[in-house]
């Protein structure tokens, strides 16, 4: 089900119980199968390029509000909580869960049934926690781009403005 997101990629492939939540966005070559469970992606986050999204055996893949699930990862039949990015290439397995407000490292390994807190710093192979810090602030700056950038696609524009250039400078403090 489409809920009003701000872009849904013409190349993606959206098979079975799929729900994109409002100001969302499902970029190019994006996959996503849901045969048995639903995969629910929440507001406002980004799904970005060559994602794959798979439920598991027994588990939904559910995806939180304002993250960034960025190029080449892969989640099968877990879930993420609100303002996480999971880093490029990272893998993320059934039954697996990330606490709100956390990055997970790039080409990282969550195997299955892990589970991690709030504000985490995840990374490796298998993966584990190697820190703490709130990063809510961080990635939901990252969650705002993105949806800007596809509201921008959506209208045939693939270029920012100079008023969304400066609101971006100050959403990341740039003077």
């Amino acid at each position: 089900m489409l809920d009003d997101p701000a872009m849904v990629h013409d190349s993606a492939l959206l098979y079975g119980k799929v729900y994109i939540g409002p100001g969302a966005s499902i970029w190019p070559n994006v996959v996503t199968r849901a045969e048995v469970y639903e995969i629910r992606i929440g507001a406002r986050s980004n799904i970005q390029d060559f994602v794959m999204i798979h439920v598991g055996n027994s588990t939904p893949t559910i995806v939180g509000e304002d993250c960034s699930i960025t190029h080449h990862v892969t989640l099968h039949g877990c879930e993420i909580g609100d303002r996480c990015l999971i880093g490029i290439n990272a893998t993320i397995m059934d039954g697996a869960k990330i606490g709100a407000n956390s990055i997970v490292a790039g080409h990282s390994i969550v195997t299955e049934n892990a589970e991690f807190p709030e504000n985490a710093i995840i990374a490796g192979v298998p993966a584990r926690q190697v820190g703490t810090r709130d990063c809510s602030a961080a990635n939901l700056k990252n969650a705002q781009f993105y949806e800007m950038n596809a509201r921008n696609y959506a209208e045939g524009r693939d270029l920012l403005s100079p008023e969304q250039t400066n609101a971006l400078a100050k959403i990341f403090g740039a003077k």
